[in-house]
């Protein structure tokens, strides 16, 4: 994924009255509002692959306005996308989109899954491997077995450690890559019980935390871009997300209180910082790789949720937060009838739509519907 610049299937449901309206949402103030994440999760799912789908059907085009081109990276975001719609309905048409992307990617890549950026390959390795755990299917642990030992191969000890974000930048680290390479490392050890996988994930751990994430909680870019050791402090909510990612699955695997209270260190400071969240709602990181960054956050914040070992208050607290960014997008953020979605979810959504923002909008609503049917919000 290059440097961001930011200066970035109809209703399923039986009832008529379930299908979410095509016109702007309009409140009763009578009566309470009724928030039907699923029945919306459904439109927004159609809409998505009905408007960037590319006209071979291998893979998502960049925008809503005629920009074809293949970014690798929002392909395996779409990839986590088409999974939370078949968890949630458990429907074969998404299984069947799901593969077809697997398959897509590689022949749009050049008929092969690796790639010039060591975060990229990383997004797309825990995406398989979210899927082959769900699905038990061989083809998706394959391409995450490929995509991991080139991303070990980008571990050095320039800045300390970490790994490299790209192949002809190894001196540079950052978090998109070394954070998702340590939850991609935990998730191996928590599947094959490899020892040298669960010490690679607590030393990139560490290396982050100590290197890259401040007393409060808050987690910095990258270190060392211009090769002069100074660190990125940019405040990127996605790097919040991939740090909690990696500390959820570093304590599933270890059950070590320490990693518990980081990730809600980090998390106490997501739904808080002003830089970060804006009168409760995560701020908008404008297009391109920008509109992706929000839906990391909420799918990793949405992960510690359902962390059985986190205590109530701050299940509670988070839970308040994904409700309300959930609501504000609902009501405010989405157009209709073009289900576009904004990249601030406070307002309509303006000219062109990216890829990238439309599918932090979708995780945030399936995220909610989720919650909803978890019993955690109504």
């Amino acid at each position: 994924m290059p440097i961001p610049f930011i200066l970035l299937a109809f209703c399923s449901c039986s009832q008529k009255s379930d299908v979410v309206p095509v016109h702007p949402v309009v409140q009763d103030t009578t009566k309470p509002f009724v928030y039907n994440y699923a029945s919306l999760a459904d439109s927004l799912q159609t809409a998505t692959y009905n408007t960037f789908i590319s006209a071979d059907r291998n893979y998502f085009v960049q925008n809503n306005a005629g920009n074809t081109a293949f970014n690798y990276w929002p392909q395996a975001h779409m990839l986590d996308v088409l999974t939370d719609g078949y968890l949630r309905t458990k429907a074969t048409m998404y299984t069947a989109r799901m593969k077809a992307l697997l398959n897509g990617i590689a022949v749009t890549n050049g008929g092969a899954y690796p790639n010039e950026f060591y975060d990229d390959m990383g997004w797309l390795a825990n995406a398989c491997m979210r899927d082959y755990n769900i699905l038990q299917d061989p083809a998706y642990l394959t391409v995450a077995q490929t995509l991991y030992s080139q991303i070990q191969g980008a571990e050095n000890s320039v800045a300390g450690g970490g790994i490299a974000w790209q192949r002809t930048q190894l001196y540079y680290k950052n978090i998109a890559a070394t954070g998702n390479a340590t939850i991609l490392a935990a998730r191996f050890y928590e599947l094959q019980a490899n020892p040298s996988d669960l010490a690679l994930a607590q030393n990139l751990y560490t290396w982050m935390k100590t290197t890259l994430v401040s007393s409060t909680g808050l987690v910095y870019d990258g270190i060392n871009r211009n090769q002069d050791g100074a660190i990125d402090n940019w405040d990127f909510t996605y790097n919040q997300g991939l740090f909690i990612g990696s500390a959820v699955e570093l304590y599933n695997c270890t059950k070590n209180a320490g990693y518990l209270q980081d990730a809600i260190l980090t998390a106490n400071n997501l739904i808080a910082d002003p830089n970060l969240t804006v009168n409760g709602i995560l701020k908008s990181e404008g297009q391109g790789d920008g509109g992706l960054f929000k839906g990391v956050a909420v799918r990793y914040l949405t992960n510690l949720v359902e962390l059985t070992a986190l205590d109530d208050a701050d299940r509670t607290k988070y839970v308040a937060f994904l409700q309300r960014n959930a609501q504000s997008l609902y009501v405010k953020g989405i157009a209709r009838p073009s289900l576009m979605i904004s990249p601030d979810w406070t307002m309509q959504p303006s000219g062109s739509t990216d890829f990238t923002t439309q599918l932090s909008g979708v995780m945030m609503i399936e995220a909610a519907a989720a919650l909803k049917t978890a019993g955690d919000i109504q």
